[in-house]
């Protein structure tokens, strides 16, 4: 039996891969029916945060990512209408043009918030076949059973052999006692008892050949499967939201003891929500945000739009197992601290080497590698790369200096952390891309040409750029190699 991590806590004292040099990591993915949400960002970051600091240490990680696009039923794991097959009813498309078109803009998303691909991102749908084999696994060691077409999870009997229960703390008394009734519920023998395979009704659009009935798989089958084909039958580390401890990953667990005979998942690692005004952010509270609203900042919550990197900011400055709460405000001083580390770092890379160092300066790697070490400590990486800022400005200001050898090992730091691990774009002012590039291109033109027209002694024309330039909210600043400016 496998030991399970709720965190990694003390990363480095604690985290022992199964194989030497390699880390298999599995993390449960969007269900593609909508645009994704300010929800959805969090555990991409979190798990993109991880992958990243995993491949710092030197380990060769391969990264599983689901994609959903079957069997997530709308009002409970064993009951309801798919999530998808509703979406392309009521949009009257194709259940797969639905899936097509919300994972090509999860991708979009993604991208923009410098979230790097998986390995691999299998889909639920495109695994039909080997999910029906670790059913009947289920069924051939006597922990589950058919009814009407369906197969059933054999809890009762699963927990006599078998701790279920053991991730979330759980125990059976509860589960009864907390599972609601819900129409279908007797196909089964107990209310806990969950779907590995659902017969299809009539009218269901994606559903399979299988030889219990033409259905679809439970919610839950695609993730022990998938995580088991691609990883092996035991891997190191499966990740997702803290809403996903039960009963998805509680359903995984038995899943695989019962069709493995032991557990897959040596790590379990989950991040904590996003709330609003302390309830959940979720589609299931419609009260979600989703990220291109953030972007354009078309939404009643939002005062104005938000760039990805400002997301991203916002997100990593609380620890990844703790609770956020969303607003606008908090937005923008996240948007203020992520200009503040922009102007550090674009500083920084201008700084020219002295002599000797007289700023504080030594010290910052172990300080970031300790947080990192110290799961995953993101606020206490950024207060760090802050607290250094105080050298940088010192130095710019003239009234310090660093050493050619401390100053590469500065920017080297600022790089690594900053930009490799927490995956922070310094270089951009916000979000917009190419625009953002072109709109500081022109500014800086329009500050040469003053420039210029300071060295020729126009001093009508210097004083008019930069009166205007005032009039519409931007603070420049002349230096000793030219100027700085902001908005």
């Amino acid at each position: 039996m496998l030991e399970i991590y709720n965190s990694l806590t003390r990363f480095k004292e604690t985290f022992k891969p199964l194989h030497e040099g390699h880390v298999g990591m599995y993390v449960c993915g969007p269900t593609v029916y909508g645009d994704a949400h300010l929800g959805h960002a969090r555990p991409a970051i979190t798990f993109d945060l991880l992958y990243r600091y995993l491949q710092y240490l030197g380990y060769k990680v391969r990264y599983v990512r689901n994609i959903t696009d079957v069997g997530h039923l709308e009002h409970d794991a064993d009951e309801g209408e798919d999530k998808i097959a509703k979406k392309a009813r009521l949009e009257q498309l194709e259940p797969m043009e639905v899936v097509q078109f919300y994972t090509n803009r999860y991708h979009r998303d993604m991208a923009a918030l410098n979230v790097l691909p998986p390995s691999i991102e299998p889909h639920a749908s495109g695994h039909i076949i080997e999910q029906i084999a670790f059913v009947q696994k289920i069924l051939d060691k006597g922990y589950a059973y058919v009814s009407n077409g369906s197969v059933y999870m054999d809890v009762e009997k699963y927990a006599k052999d078998y701790p279920y229960g053991k991730l979330s703390g759980r125990n059976l008394n509860d589960i009864v006692t907390e599972t609601r009734e819900l129409d279908g519920q007797d196909e089964k023998k107990h209310s806990y008892d969950f779907a590995l395979w659902k017969k299809a009704a009539p009218e269901h659009i994606m559903k399979w050949p299988s030889p219990w009935s033409e259905g679809f798989p439970g919610w839950h089958m695609e993730c022990s499967t998938m995580g088991t084909k691609y990883l092996g039958e035991q891997f190191d580390i499966h990740g997702g939201g803290l809403d996903l401890i039960f009963p998805h990953h509680e359903a995984e667990i038995a899943q695989s003891c019962a069709a493995l005979g032991h557990e897959s998942v040596h790590y379990w690692m989950h991040n904590n929500m996003i709330t609003i005004a302390g309830k959940k952010m979720g589609k299931s509270y419609n009260n979600f945000i989703t990220l291109e609203q953030f972007f354009s900042g078309n939404h009643p919550l939002l005062s104005k739009p938000f760039g990805p990197m400002v997301i991203r900011f916002f997100i990593l400055q609380a620890h990844y197992r703790s609770t956020v709460d969303f607003s606008s405000e908090a937005l923008e001083a996240a948007e203020k601290g992520l200009q503040r580390m922009q102007e550090a770092y674009a500083r920084l890379i201008k700084l020219q080497a002295g002599k000797e160092t007289t700023v504080e300066v030594v010290g910052l790697r172990q300080r970031c590698t300790e947080a990192m070490d110290d799961d995953l400590n993101t606020p206490f990486v950024i207060a760090a790369l802050f607290d250094s800022t105080r050298a940088i400005n010192t130095v710019h200001d003239g009234k310090g200096t660093i050493s050619e050898a401390d100053l590469k090992e500065l920017r080297e730091v600022w790089h690594t952390f900053a930009i490799d691990i927490l995956g922070l774009r310094l270089e951009e002012q916000s979000a917009d891309g190419g625009k953002q590039k072109a709109f500081s291109g022109a500014i800086d033109l329009l500050l040469n040409i003053r420039l210029q027209a300071k060295q020729n002694k126009d001093w009508a024309t210097s004083d008019k750029i930069r009166n205007e330039l005032t009039a519409l909210g931007f603070q420049i600043k002349d230096t000793k190699d030219g100027f700085e400016w902001s908005l």
